[in-house]
């Protein structure tokens, strides 16, 4: 038992899941692309399924936003659940013009301005990091659907509205591709709890166009990051 996924019995959660911030995003998940999806938590409005794809017991699970909220739910995940593959799927904001509005972008890395690292203990800077087995699963299920995406360093947020200025354009100048609030932790965790883990993000925001889209649009339109993140998860 957990504090915040109790509901949950051993086995109902699948070894591989796709982690949206969003629970409603998880339940579109569920209800268009999982096959008998059944409901294993509904704790603090953190739905979580698990049903069939393509033969495949898989799980998927809102977390919430913030890498607060994320270490809690992939931890007990991983640690309680046995949970083996974690993909995140999100939103972002692009620092870069090439990186446009809903492309697709996987995280090889997760920079952060989180202390996050400093419960484990670790003398020094860590530089959290995708699995690399997930992360070329990914490029091939991309491939293979014809799904464009761009590869590297993003940046895991603590706070969503910054009030320092040119915060942004610092991570830009170090090549970073995008801010999210969310994968350094899962990154941390799985590493720590021998867990593989990638973050696939949709960019749903652009600070140098202002573009944006909507919240519908996030909950529902960004399906190629959606079926990317499942065909990895039963490769």
């Amino acid at each position: 038992m957990t504090a915040h996924i109790y509901a949950a019995k051993k086995g109902e959660i699948a070894e591989s899941i796709l982690l949206p911030g969003d629970p409603l995003r998880a339940k579109f998940i569920a209800e268009n692309f999982l096959e008998s999806p059944k409901c294993y938590n509904e704790i603090r409005g953190m739905l979580g399924y698990t049903g069939i794809y393509k033969g495949v017991p898989v799980s998927v699970q809102g977390t919430g936003m913030g890498m607060p909220s994320m270490g809690i739910y992939s931890w007990e995940l991983i640690n309680d659940y046995g949970v083996q593959n974690l993909i995140r799927i999100g939103s972002a904001g692009s620092f870069h013009e090439k990186v446009k509005i809903r492309d697709i972008v996987f995280g090889v890395s997760a920079s952060t301005d989180s202390n996050y690292i400093h419960t484990f203990g670790v003398n020094g800077n860590y530089a959290p990091c995708a699995d690399f087995d997930l992360l070329m699963k990914a490029k091939d299920a991309a491939d293979k659907q014809g799904i464009s995406f761009h590869a590297g360093n993003i940046v895991s947020c603590d706070v969503f509205y910054e009030q320092q200025e040119g915060w942004w354009q610092k991570w830009a100048k170090m090549g970073v591709l995008a801010v999210e609030m969310e994968a350094a932790a899962l990154y941390m965790n799985a590493a720590y709890l021998g867990a593989k883990a990638l973050c696939i993000i949709t960019i749903s925001d652009h600070f140098i166009t202002s573009e944006q889209s909507t919240s519908e649009e996030r909950e529902k339109s960004f399906t190629d990051m959606m079926k990317i993140a499942l065909e990895a998860a039963i490769a």
